[in-house]
């Protein structure tokens, strides 16, 4: 079995650049099969990996490696003689979006991949962990609920045999999280939330926001933990590729809008 899932560019339409997904706590592949092709259909190259092993006592050293992995990946979207398409993206869920922010942040330990963007979805806050009722560990319907009320998408999740149920109720290494918040990105970013999110902390992404020198903070109205695949999918890709598209013209958005209240 391949260890990547690759989208690729509708033939005869020229790619406009490469994007790497990095999945969250409990979620496999095949979880962004919709969201990868949306963006494909937009003509990325995407390819999904499996979400990284971060080891709380070994920080520096699980991310170098999950760097090295995330590199060979990009390299690996190139056909043979030629370059990697550009601009390379790196998009994250959950701890996925942490180790992306985290590892980026070492600097020089992340020179294995340089992307010339991130996009991080549904960073969580301190924790981010949602705990279960009394000594029972968290009910899978109530897990689904924390992280989505789009139907399909809780389909996938509960036919998925690789999915792992219970897994938001394992805290996220706070050493990762604190790296991750405080990381000094060198690239645009587009912070992605749910504003009925129970595992972020919109006041602490508010903040890592501001510190940034090129961030986008974008809150989704009514959208959950699984920010990428909640009902709201189709703006929020949308929205991903905006920022994609703006990276080409100094994140300066092709359309202005301006428009009276609603």
């Amino acid at each position: 079995m391949s260890e990547y899932t690759d989208h690729h560019a509708p033939e005869g339409l020229l790619t406009r650049g490469t994007v790497v997904v990095v999945p969250g706590r409990g979620e496999s592949r095949a979880v962004y099969g919709r969201f990868g092709r949306r963006l494909a259909a937009d003509a990325y190259r995407v390819r999904v990996v499996d979400g990284p092993q971060i080891d709380a006592a070994d920080l520096h050293g699980s991310l170098a490696r999950f760097g090295d992995r995330l590199a060979a990946a990009v390299a690996g979207t190139a056909a043979a003689g030629e370059e990697v398409t550009g601009p390379v993206v790196l998009v994250g869920a959950d701890s996925g979006a942490a180790a992306v922010a985290a590892l980026l942040g070492l600097g020089g330990s992340a020179a294995a991949v340089r992307p010339q963007a991130v996009v991080l979805a549904g960073l969580p806050g301190a924790g981010g962990a949602v705990a279960g009722t009394g000594d029972r560990a968290l009910a899978w319907d109530d897990e689904l609920d924390v992280r989505t009320s789009c139907p399909t998408h809780r389909g996938v999740l509960g036919d998925d045999p690789q999915s792992r149920p219970g897994a938001l109720g394992v805290p996220v290494p706070g050493a990762l999280l604190d790296a991750a918040h405080h990381a000094d990105l060198a690239v645009p970013a587009l912070l992605l939330v749910g504003d009925a999110d129970p595992l972020a902390d919109r006041d602490a992404l508010a903040r890592t926001a501001k510190s940034l020198s090129r961030a986008r903070l974008a809150v989704v109205r009514d959208a959950h933990h699984d920010v990428l695949n909640d009902l709201q999918h189709r703006s929020v890709a949308a929205e991903v590729v905006t920022f994609l598209e703006a990276l080409r013209t100094g994140l300066v958005p092709a359309v202005a809008v301006a428009s009276s209240a609603w």
